[in-house]
């Protein structure tokens, strides 16, 4: 889930003052976290307190209070701060954004074995259903998740049964993944980011967001260039980078100084749920 912080804080001064290319200062000394952040906590949080859908609500209004100023939708805002706990029929892209950890609970050994998803996967499902209960919203988040596991599994060198393992063939790992987003979820994500970058604009909604989150991965040769290729599109910049980096870090994972420089822009609330959650995932 890292990755989807990093994206988060590294997008965070280009939200507003999106620019259109990959030459930028990776971090600057404005940079800050905003909700995509603290929602991923929650979401963490909540599966480590059993993953149900009173979880998932009570740490997304736990976190959404304890950090009042990060940045949300004003739908999602009037939900933290009230006392409804019913969806709002939301098609936003924060349901894309909050996801990763979901991702990070499912067996790759299990897929391996059976050829079947782990039931695990329902937790992407849930944990946008909350507040994100349109079919797009709920979309949104199950590609992302379903990429950041194929990374998880064919990057992990993963495979079935009388089948070779492929993670020492990035292009064809991608190209496996692209396949299974195309059809699964009909996004389009044969485009370019040359294509794209042009015309595109700030939109919050997850058909828009997600796709182009996917191919800013799609394109990219580590994690720090999944970054650029996400920011330099321009739009809702650390939203999106948020939802590339979540993926990348699946496929390539994250260099240290990345991390470290992430972390001092933490407070120690949210670094201490990203140290609980990694004994979490160890452990399991």
């Amino acid at each position: 889930m890292l990755g989807a912080i990093v994206g988060d804080i590294v997008g965070s001064v280009y939200e507003w003052n999106n620019i259109k290319t990959k030459d930028f200062p990776l971090f600057r000394n404005d940079c800050f976290f905003t909700d995509d952040t603290v929602m991923t906590c929650a979401v963490a949080e909540a599966i480590m307190n059993g993953g149900q859908k009173d979880d998932f609500i009570d740490a997304m209004k736990k976190y959404g209070r304890m950090y009042p100023d990060a940045d949300y939708g004003a739908r999602f805002n009037a939900w933290l701060n009230s006392d409804n706990r019913e969806p709002y029929n939301s098609f936003g892209n924060g349901s894309a954004m909050r996801v990763s950890p979901c991702a990070w609970t499912m067996d790759c050994g299990f897929c391996a074995r059976t050829g079947m998803w782990p039931s695990s996967r329902e937790f992407a499902s849930l944990s946008a259903e909350v507040t994100h209960n349109h079919p797009e919203g709920i979309k949104g988040a199950m590609a992302t998740a379903d990429a950041i596991f194929l990374c998880r599994y064919y990057f992990g060198g993963y495979c079935g049964d009388y089948e070779q393992p492929i993670n020492d063939n990035p292009t064809e790992c991608k190209r496996r993944i692209k396949d299974y987003i195309e059809q699964e979820y009909g996004y389009n994500l044969s485009q370019t980011l040359d294509e794209i970058r042009p015309t595109y604009r700030f939109n919050e909604t997850c058909k828009d967001t997600v796709p182009q989150a996917i191919i800013a991965f799609l394109e990219s040769r580590d994690f720090e260039d999944a970054i650029r290729n996400a920011i330099s599109l321009g739009g809702d910049s650390d939203t999106l980078a948020a939802i590339t980096g979540s993926i990348a870090e699946a496929a390539y994972g994250i260099p240290d100084w990345i991390k470290e420089q992430a972390y001092s822009y933490l407070d120690n609330p949210l670094k201490e749920v990203i140290e609980r959650w990694e004994f979490y995932i160890a452990g399991k």
